[in-house]
């Protein structure tokens, strides 16, 4: 089994930047996808991005591309999500996932969530 804990969430001003971090413990971290998805209140869970286990692909929706950066250090069991020029639309539960090649997200090992909300 996988624990996953989220923190690094607050409120920020529009334009601001936030740093989330998502720790992993139990089996091998590195053997892991990293993914972060976000539910807005109101709105139904959506992907942000994902990196793959090596750190060499990484994937972003179109909302965030160019803002957000997400990042791993397997060394330490955690991944990263640098999120910049925050919109208040980007306010949301923020939830990191693991997942390993023979799991869809759903089917992964998700955290309880870090709320962000950006103020205008």
């Amino acid at each position: 089994q996988v624990q996953v804990v989220e923190s690094g969430g607050g409120l920020v001003q529009a334009g601001g930047s936030l740093a989330l971090s998502c720790v992993a413990s139990g089996r091998t971290f590195s053997t892991y996808a990293v993914g972060w998805f976000r539910q807005g209140p109101g709105k139904e869970r959506e992907f942000v991005a994902s990196i793959d286990w090596s750190g060499g692909r990484k994937d972003y929706a179109d909302s965030v591309k160019g803002r957000f950066t997400i990042s791993r250090d397997n060394t330490k069991s955690t991944g990263y999500l640098q999120m910049n020029s925050l919109k208040p639309e980007d306010t949301a539960v923020y939830y990191c996932v693991l997942t390993v090649a023979t799991m869809t997200w759903d089917q992964g090992f998700w955290g309880r969530g870090t709320q962000v909300t950006v103020s205008s």
